[in-house]
């Protein structure tokens, strides 16, 4: 398996404080069947991104862990005014997932921009894929679970948080990433990870979890060889067309309460 977002790195956002946390959470991740992972620090208002200070960081872990996992750098790219501007105007591979075209894309924890869209095409214009990050956390997201299709058809990719898909970040959160893989809405699984207890570096349960339910190949799919193509700046390979969220509508159960 293959991790795209995880905050490993001691020190530098709201990850680990200790060098010897990001050992044991990387060879958490390691133990786990990850053979790469890449990791993502924070870029807002917050944490600031400085690339060279993050490389040297990846070289240091990997150093501390040996061979396995094998480490790449990329970001947590927060929609910010002065983000999109240093995108724009030709420096945006340092933020990107291992100097590739594909960038981590995090919405506020609290709300949707009003001209998403249009910061959305701004990004593809600039020459770069957006991957959203963990929308199944999002409230707005989760009230109009059908934005996420409107998303996907204009080209963005979709990132879930495993433990999200197993139960960690609550039911509505679950009952989401099921919907959405339902209409295949969903590109990849990723840990984003924080540290070695609360939310680890481990995707196997949710690798099991959607082998059980919908087969080795949608597993492998959704956390090997999507992730294997962004690593290497390469087009996904061929997946099921994304349908409009509304074609079936989800159990009223649980719609009824993300409609409230």
């Amino acid at each position: 398996m293959i991790d795209i977002h995880c905050h490993p790195l001691a020190g530098v956002d709201d990850g680990p404080e200790a060098f010897e946390m990001s050992v044991a959470m990387a060879k958490m991740a390691a133990a786990d069947g990850v053979t790469h992972l890449v990791a993502t620090p924070h870029c807002n208002y917050r944490y600031p991104f400085d690339p060279e200070v993050n490389q040297a960081k990846v070289a240091e872990l990997q150093a501390g862990v040996g061979d396995a996992p094998k480490l790449l750098l990329g970001c947590d790219f927060h929609l910010s005014y002065e983000n999109i501007q240093q995108l724009v105007d030709g420096g945006g591979r340092r933020f990107t997932i291992n100097q590739t075209a594909y960038l981590l894309v995090e919405l506020d924890e609290h709300f949707v921009p009003q001209q998403f869209d249009q910061v959305f095409y701004q990004i593809q214009v600039a020459g770069f894929t957006p991957i959203l990050t963990h929308p199944e956390r999002n409230p707005v997201c989760a009230r109009r679970p059908e934005l996420l299709s409107s998303w996907v058809v204009r080209g963005c990719l979709v990132q879930v948080t495993a433990q999200s898909y197993t139960g960690g970040f609550g039911q509505v959160a679950e009952h989401l990433a099921e919907a959405w893989l339902e209409h295949n809405l969903v590109h990849f699984f990723a840990s984003d990870a924080h540290d070695d207890t609360h939310r680890p570096p481990r995707l196997s349960p949710c690798y099991d979890k959607l082998a059980r339910s919908r087969g080795k190949a949608a597993a492998d799919r959704l956390l090997v060889y999507n992730q294997q193509a962004v690593i290497n700046g390469q087009p996904l390979p061929p997946a099921p067309e994304p349908r409009e969220f509304n074609e079936v509508q989800p159990k009223r159960s649980w719609l009824s309460f993300l409609r409230r």
